[in-house]
């Protein structure tokens, strides 16, 4: 089982950056990030392609935030710019246990951090 976890989060003024970790324990594949708002379903982010190179935004991030891995450390980043209010939630990393098409659903992914708090003040 491998084992993910996150680091980076923290409070940050709008407009202000941060930049989330995610360690892995063993090898993945596709990893992402999602993120969980209070009273909201977990939502996706971003995705990267096991060998890196594609990757996939949603639309309220795109321009904003920037996904990278370093398979050499099996580690992937998530560099977050130009934040706003509305991005503050729990950002959760998510890993795939195998070759697979990029997905945006949460069921598409085999292990999951623990989640680390990301908040943005007005």
């Amino acid at each position: 089982q491998v084992q993910l976890v996150e680091s980076g989060g923290g409070l940050v003024q709008a407009g202000g950056s941060l930049r989330l970790s995610c360690a892995a324990s063993g090898r993945t594949f596709n990893m992402a990030w999602f993120r969980q708002g209070p009273e909201k379903e977990r939502e996706f982010v971003a995705v990267i392609r096991w060998g890196g190179g594609v990757t996939v935004y949603a639309d309220s991030v795109k321009g904003r935030f920037t996904i990278s891995r370093d398979s050499a450390k099996n580690t992937v980043y998530l560099q977050m710019n130009s934040l706003k209010p509305e991005d503050t939630a729990v950002y959760y990393c998510a890993g795939g246990a195998g070759i697979a098409p990029l997905s945006q659903m949460v069921g598409a992914y085999n292990y999951w951090g623990q989640g680390t708090q990301v908040t943005v003040s007005s």
